[in-house]
């Protein structure tokens, strides 16, 4: 087969990067495209990745910028179809279902945010794509109907025991953290659907750090430009190994729906101090049922430094939380295993799935 795979965003690439290696290695032919989006051509370049930039430039934060940007990457991508003919495509990007209705070529819309959380993007992609997969948890709202739901999370496709394994020297190497040490992550919640979301200020990162500081290292990841009081926390390691470190944390703390979610799937306690809580079906379960994460909105800030406090007096959590991922687990599929199945079986795995959804436990 001839497959298109676009990876818009850091997080698509960790998303799809181990269906691509499985497709390939059954000898497909898979074309990725990628668009500059913080550090997504680092992560492919440093995983040996060959890759197709739509949008080198990148795009500005303003909303016609994001006209302009889609509008580009549509008609770019139209020209890659034209010349390639994919057999199908696969991502989360806006253009796939555009550019796929226009051809007739399948594209598979892979989404876990719930349609209140992004209902721009639903309208803009949900009725033009051929089917769109997501979590059992997600609501796609009006476009039920030609909705796959999966028993995973995104972040299952690549954290996922039978895909990704910690290595501990990995992370001893490049930050000696010699003991406890916490991740912070602040995102710059800038995209389309964060207007008017806020998470974690200069204020509240403060009273964070000097909370966690007398039990452990702090290191920080940014998406947005750090103070310069912060400076000094920064994380310093290659971006590609950030889930080793995630692994062996005390805890994580951040304004990142993914990261707070790949900490959730890898057992490590993480708060998410945002204004998207309780609006995320995803981390609404890995919350309350599996107790492996807590939303805390921005306006309870004594909540997050009270939970804070109770989690640095637990003993034992990371052994706690590690007992809670493995029930997650129990529950969940392997996620790379049964994408790759459905995209080598199009379109009889739409109808295998619709007539016996149970069948995706074959992939556990």
């Amino acid at each position: 087969m001839k497959i298109l795979v676009y990876m818009g965003h850091p997080a698509h690439f960790h998303l799809l990067k181990n269906p691509v290696r499985e497709l390939e290695k059954k000898g497909h032919r898979v074309t990725v495209l990628a668009q500059k989006k913080d550090i997504l051509e680092e992560l492919l370049r440093e995983t040996g990745f060959t890759y197709k930039n739509i949008l080198a430039g990148g795009r500005k934060d303003t909303r016609l910028s994001m006209i302009s940007s889609m509008l580009t990457r549509d008609s770019r991508l139209l020209r890659i179809c034209l010349k390639d003919r994919p057999d199908i495509m696969m991502g989360t990007s806006l253009e796939l279902p555009h550019i796929g209705k226009l051809l007739r070529i399948p594209a598979v819309n892979l989404n876990e945010d719930d349609c209140r959380a992004v209902p721009l993007y639903c309208k803009l992609t949900y009725p033009f794509c051929s089917v769109v997969l997501a979590p059992k948890n997600c609501d796609t709202g009006k476009w039920e109907k030609k909705t796959i739901h999966y028993d995973g999370y995104h972040e299952l496709a690549y954290l996922h025991p039978h895909v990704f394994q910690p290595q501990k020297e990995v992370i001893e190497k490049q930050l000696s953290p010699g003991g406890c040490f916490f991740i912070l992550r602040f995102a710059k919640l800038t995209a389309h659907h964060d207007a008017g979301k806020t998470g974690i200020n200069t204020e509240i990162a403060g009273e964070v750090i000097k909370r966690l500081i007398p039990h452990g290292r702090v290191f920080i990841t940014s998406q947005r430009p750090l103070e310069p009081e912060f400076e000094i926390y920064r994380v310093p390691l290659n971006p590609v190994d950030m889930h080793h470190a995630l692994y062996y944390a005390d805890m994580y703390l951040g304004d990142s729906q993914t990261m707070t979610a790949e900490a959730a799937v890898l057992g490590t306690p993480a708060l998410r101090f945002n204004d998207f809580v309780g609006k995320l079906g995803y981390l609404e379960e890995l919350e309350h049922r599996y107790g492996l994460t807590y939303g805390i909105k921005t306006s309870e800030p004594d909540k997050l430094f009270e939970k804070i406090d109770e989690l640095l007096k637990m003993k034992n959590r990371k052994q706690v939380w590690q007992q809670r991922r493995q029930k997650m687990l129990e529950d969940k599929i392997d996620v790379t295993a049964f994408l790759v199945w459905f995209i080598e079986n199009y379109p009889d795995s739409v109808e295998i799935m619709k007539n016996d959804p149970t069948y995706q436990y074959n992939f556990k």
